[in-house]
């Protein structure tokens, strides 16, 4: 009888089982039925920000379902991260980032309230180098002359950026380090402000994105003297690569949405394959190439690989360097 009995428990579980996945299938065959909302973990008016208005706005046409975005910033957009990552992993809530939260915070932060390794990638939206811009009134026409006068005068060459840990403060950081010099870093709320004193001469030098960089550069504002990338950018062709003064030394940011750790990777897939289809709109790519970047697209298999590559050469550069952010900070 206990045998019998067991037996009859089994059976009525797997029947549930059973049942549940017809439900479960359909659910993502006709995903999305509701609101998706991507979160961007930076204020508004920034192109984190505009590019998942684009994006979302022809997806909310092509699901017949709105697409919304929140934005999220704080804590080195940390906050953001975290918002997502303790979401309901059924696809209606995605971050849209740059690299900080995804694979620099865990090696600078003391404590996050998410595990960035367990989001679930979806996909990788674009990839973009930084120009290296200096006050006009900084006597150098090249990055080899700006690292001669660095090594000429220690401790004098000053490089703003948006913060401690950082994409563009840690790019500085390896190529200084790969030059053997030390510029002095001068942290700032934003990249906005870090332009304006470049602009009025307070600091000398810092990393910009190309859509940022290039009007200032145009109006003869700054100048531009090179690229973090393995090539010219078509704008900037005068501004050759630093990995051509250092070998090897190249550095690419990057955009990226994740959806919350368990997302099934039938959902991940499909919001992928749908962002991939909706950056190839020829407005939509317009619009994307007018930011200067280069549009990505790419599946979550890509995506994740890109993160696993980048967190451990972060940790190394942190490693070597011992930056660290204050735990109350």
């Amino acid at each position: 009888m206990i045998h019998v009995a067991r037996t009859a428990g089994q059976l009525a579980v797997f029947a549930v089982l059973l049942a549940a996945v017809p439900i479960m299938a359909t659910a993502q065959s006709d995903f999305p039925r509701r609101t998706v909302k991507f979160v961007v973990p930076v204020p508004p008016g920034n192109m984190l920000d505009s590019m998942p208005r684009i994006i979302g706005d022809k997806l909310s046409v092509r699901w017949n379902q709105p697409v919304i975005v929140e934005n999220r910033a704080g804590a080195a957009s940390n906050l953001g991260a975290e918002l997502v990552w303790k979401s309901e992993p059924d696809g209606y809530t995605l971050l849209v980032s740059p690299p900080g939260p995804l694979v620099v915070s865990q090696h600078v932060y003391p404590k996050l309230g998410f595990d960035p390794a367990v989001f679930v990638p979806v996909s990788t939206l674009v990839r973009f180098p930084f120009i290296l811009i200096v006050n006009p009134k900084v006597p150098v026409s090249t990055f080899s002359e700006l690292l001669a006068r660095a090594k000429a005068n220690p401790g004098k060459i000053t490089f703003g950026s948006p913060g401690v840990s950082s994409t563009p403060h840690l790019a500085m950081e390896r190529f200084a380090a790969a030059a053997g010099i030390r510029f002095v870093h001068v942290p700032y709320p934003g990249l906005a402000p870090a332009m304006r004193d470049l602009l009025a001469g307070h600091i000398d030098a810092i990393f910009d994105t190309p859509g940022n960089s290039l009007p200032h550069i145009a109006s003869g504002s700054v100048k531009a003297l090179a690229v973090t990338g393995d090539k010219p950018i078509p704008e900037l062709p005068d501004a050759r690569p630093i990995a051509a003064t250092l070998p090897g030394i190249v550095h690419t940011d990057w955009f990226a949405v994740v959806a919350p750790p368990k997302t099934p990777p039938e959902i991940a897939t499909r919001l992928s394959q749908a962002i991939a289809e909706t950056m190839k709109l020829p407005d939509v790519a317009k619009r994307i190439a007018d930011f200067n970047v280069a549009a990505v697209g790419n599946t979550p298999a890509e995506t994740g690989e890109l993160m696993k590559r980048e967190a451990e050469q972060y940790r190394q550069l942190i490693a070597a360097t011992g930056i660290k952010v204050d735990a109350g900070k």
